[in-house]
């Protein structure tokens, strides 16, 4: 089953997604957005700054997680900078998710900068995972012990009996794990070995996310106007309900799923409209506001850094060698990739937008000057209305993903759809904010054509059967949509997706319409999806052409993984559920990023995850891009007496893997691959 299992993720995401779209048409079909514009106007300043001192007391709570992890693992440091590690790393992992900056990411990269080793920040990480959910627990219980009815859907259908054994169960599991922290200090959980604060570090955790929980739901709650029955243990249920369906979905801040089991759980109370627009302004509040501060922020740290010359040249970190500016291609990406799916939503949006276009605050009516829109280019694009534009931004999404991959041809579509999507966005004459929008992004993402460097599958080899299919099917669904030309101009100045829940057009165009767009959209994903990672057999052969290298092939591996190019390689052993690479890649230079990555992809494949051990201090920039950190060795490939505690001073050989997950379980299994390969390693060739 473990093939099947690593597809669980998406399905569910997807699943979750479409059963939300099917709630909105069922339940709200009637909703207008007039009606969503007074709701926002009726919202009374007192509440809105209400709501936004809950949001900065949420914010204020999270950074304690931070200071009371690194207490937790031994190295304390600062508040101030516990607070920015914390700001960071919460607001780009709720906004981003993981198809672009994960917060333990971020938290690496910080935190190993203030001189945390790898099995510290591990244990931050882990520390601040644990404790929002010792919030959710304990909240959880209290709301299925005083009001079980109102969870969205199952609080009407099961005993109440039943809830209030759900809710035993989550406090007693809260409890157990105070209780275990003071009396066996560890525990071992799906396989990985946690140790445990103190009893005390436990009680604070527990309080500590408790309140942030219930202090991040006030923030929509002050936003609603009161109702009867409406108390907050109500809507608090209500709220954890959906926020678990929006993580449950995999999707950045769980877009769709958690806005629409809002509105489900919320309806008995309030009318969709007031539901929608505190909606709108909560997500302003604690994720659209806060990531482009956070952005700004961490992209001042990291420019900061270089102008002291810490990430200039060969830098020390904790007086670690390192590549020069490690940290400068990842972030790269990772704003580049948030600048095109934000791109992407915003035009998905387009149709909504334009139906806002009064308030100033939300939707600015600027309009190109005469010599900037030619009647020309309003005569050719103005038919598009919003109808194009969603589509592209649809497009966009799923382009975004593929360029965390590194695909080259998803960086050019990219570029070349933010180009046609700012071109029609600006022939329609409104809302000049948005085209510069996209052309900002296209200019962010454009410089860095060499961080794209990986193969579509589709020029990765001979074009057959598998791989013409993605072309067809895309120029098939442009076809189909063409087809209907005559219906959906009269809608033009609505999305695509609006046009699918349109009571004015039959069942038949609808659906012919939803399934055209979905069958694109995958026509795309399999356009630019990077080639399928095949390793090379470990036999003599391999043996051979990987010393004609210049490296000592290992006493065992499994199979090498070649680059993009066939010109570097890595030998590579399954260890458990890890994928251990032996030393950097050897060969050609402009080859070894690729052959690291491709390593990464044969992980993903296969469920696993991915390392390297007796990596060398030259490609640690590349390890910590896909997410590993480094823990220092000595000669013989064991790690150092020192690494757990204190720098590392001037370490030539490391151990990349994520700390925080694999680490318990490779540390124990070092001996022996030492024993195997003993003798010094050789470099590769520069």
């Amino acid at each position: 089953m473990k093939p099947w299992l690593r597809h669980l993720p998406p399905v569910l995401g997807v699943a979750l997604l479409a059963g939300a779209i099917w709630v909105v048409q069922n339940e709200f079909r009637n909703l207008k957005l007039a009606d969503i514009k007074a709701a926002l106007a009726a919202i009374p300043a007192t509440q809105l700054w209400v709501a936004l001192g809950w949001t900065l007391l949420a914010y204020a709570l999270l950074t304690i997680y931070d200071r009371l992890g690194t207490i937790y693992a031994g190295r304390a440091v600062s508040y101030g900078r516990a607070a920015f590690a914390s700001f960071c790393a919460y607001t780009l992992a709720h906004n981003l998710g993981f198809a672009a900056v994960s917060g333990a990411a971020v938290r690496y990269r910080l935190y190993a900068h203030w001189g945390l080793t790898p099995l510290q920040i591990g244990k931050v990480v882990a520390f601040c995972s644990l404790t929002f959910l010792l919030g959710g627990l304990v909240l959880g219980g209290v709301v299925l012990l005083v009001e079980p009815q109102v969870l969205p859907v199952l609080g009407s259908r099961l005993p109440r009996w039943v809830m209030h054994g759900i809710a035993a169960a989550l406090l007693a599991t809260a409890t157990a794990y105070i209780v275990l922290s003071g009396v066996i200090g560890r525990i071992r959980v799906f396989g990985h070995d946690v140790e445990l604060p103190s009893w005390r570090m436990a009680i604070a955790q527990t309080m500590l996310a408790t309140v942030d929980v219930a202090v991040t739901a006030a923030i929509f709650h002050a936003l609603l106007p009161p109702a009867e029955g409406l108390t907050f243990i109500a809507f608090l249920g209500i709220y954890l309900a959906s926020y678990t369906a929006g993580l449950a979905a995999n999707l950045p801040g769980g877009i769709g799923v958690f806005d629409t089991a809002m509105l489900l759980g919320l309806s008995p109370f309030l009318e969709p409209p007031v539901i929608v627009g505190a909606v709108v302004v909560f997500r302003l509040y604690y994720y659209i506001v806060p990531l482009f501060l956070a952005g700004g922020l961490f992209a001042g740290n990291e420019v900061l850094l270089r102008g002291r010359g810490v990430m200039a040249g060969t830098a020390k970190l904790r007086g670690v060698q390192t590549i020069g500016r490690w940290s400068q291609p990842d972030f790269a990406v990772a704003a580049a990739v948030g600048a095109v799916a934000l791109c992407g939503a915003l035009l998905l949006a387009l149709g909504a937008i334009d139906a806002l276009g009064d308030y100033a605050w939300i939707t600015p009516d600027w309009h190109l000057p005469a010599w900037l829109a030619p009647a020309w280019l309003a005569a050719v694009f103005n038919p598009a209305g919003s109808f194009v534009p969603s589509l592209i931004g649809a497009a966009l999404v799923v382009l975004s993903i593929a360029l965390t991959r590194r695909v080259t041809l998803a960086w050019g579509l990219t570029i070349a759809l933010l180009l046609a999507g700012a071109a029609v966005t600006a022939a329609r004459g409104a809302h000049l904010w948005i085209p510069a929008l996209l052309l900002a992004a296209a200019a962010l993402l454009a410089p860095f054509r060499r961080l794209f460097y990986r193969h579509a599958r589709l020029l990765s080899g001979k074009l057959d059967a598998s791989r013409a299919t993605a072309p067809l099917l895309l120029v098939g669904s442009v076809l189909l949509l063409a087809t209907y030309e005559p219906r959906l101009v009269l809608l033009a100045h609505e999305s695509w997706w609006q046009l699918v829940l349109s009571p004015a057009l039959p069942n038949v165009v609808r659906i012919s319409v939803a399934l055209s767009v979905l069958v694109g959209l995958i026509a795309i994903w399999g356009l630019v999806r990077p080639g399928r990672v095949i390793a090379h057999a470990w036999d003599g052969d391999g043996r051979e052409r990987y010393r004609a290298l210049g490296a000592t092939p290992p006493a065992r591996a499994d199979g090498l993984i070649w680059g993009e190019a066939g010109r570097a390689a890595i030998p590579f052993r399954r260890v458990g559920r890890v994928v251990l690479g032996f030393g950097d890649p050897a060969g050609a230079v402009a080859d070894r990023v690729s052959a690291i990555w491709r390593l990464r992809d044969l992980a993903t494949q296969e469920g696993m995850t991915p390392a390297i051990w007796r990596a060398g201090p030259t490609l640690l920039a590349v390890y910590a891009d896909i997410g590993l950190a480094a823990l220092p060795l000595d000669d013989a490939g064991l790690p150092r007496a020192d690494a757990e505690d204190a720098p590392a001073p001037h370490a030539t050989s490391f151990l990349a893997c994520a700390a925080e997950r694999d680490l318990p379980d490779l540390l124990p299994l070092l001996p022996e691959l030492a024993a195997q390969n003993a003798g010094p390693r050789a470099e590769p060739p520069a």
